[in-house]
């Protein structure tokens, strides 16, 4: 995964949530989370604004700032930020040396696992927003494919991807296969993968 792959993301991300920016975003709460759907979308800002840096930051965690978008602004500007700061995303990654890794709670990422980590906060917080809302957010199958089998290698293959990736990020049962609560991503490089999914070593 790649700049291009988090701008179309974004693209996605963004004409959904121009989509539902009539409404009251600051009163609006979402379901199973403590958060409005302002805030979540703010957040999703945050998130590439903190991933842009973390991977030019290096392997030690940078904790000298605060980082915030403000939920109060008005929708169509938190859009805006939010596509300003995927382009920002976009731009850090396609400049990065092969071997750049920057520091995430969940292990070194490289290029690929922050543009995957930012395309998996883009598609699975309009869902959280849509829910909020009382629509449905079903994003391209091909970014949803290409998010789940970077961060989520142990997701099972033979599922519809969308469904998948939800289940995967603890948002959905998926028949058959036990519900993920807490949910980990595999951002370092797939070949780092030890073939085991995060949450049954944290069992052991």
């Amino acid at each position: 995964m790649d700049g291009s792959t988090v701008l179309r993301t974004a693209g996605e991300c963004a004409r959904f949530l121009h989509s539902i920016s009539d409404r009251a975003w600051t009163t609006v709460p979402i379901p199973g989370l403590d958060w409005t759907v302002a805030q979540v979308v703010a957040h999703i800002g945050e998130c590439l604004l903190w991933y842009s840096t973390d991977l030019v930051a290096g392997d030690e965690e940078l904790s000298t700032m605060d980082m915030s978008v403000r939920p109060e602004s008005a929708p169509a500007d938190l859009v805006a930020t939010l596509n300003s700061f995927a382009t920002v995303l976009a731009r850090v990654i396609d400049g990065a040396p092969p071997q750049v890794r920057g520091w995430h709670p969940h292990g070194l990422a490289d290029a690929s696992g922050f543009a995957a980590m930012a395309c998996d906060e883009m598609l699975v917080h309009p869902a959280d927003a849509a829910h909020g809302v009382g629509r449905a957010f079903v994003p391209s199958q091909e970014l949803s494919h290409a998010t789940l089998r970077r961060l989520f290698p142990w997701a099972p293959a033979d599922t519809e991807p969308w469904t998948t990736l939800l289940w995967a990020n603890g948002r959905a049962d998926l028949p058959g296969h036990e519900r993920q609560v807490g949910w980990r991503w595999h951002c370092a490089p797939l070949a780092e993968w030890d073939g085991v999914n995060p949450i049954k070593r944290s069992l052991t």
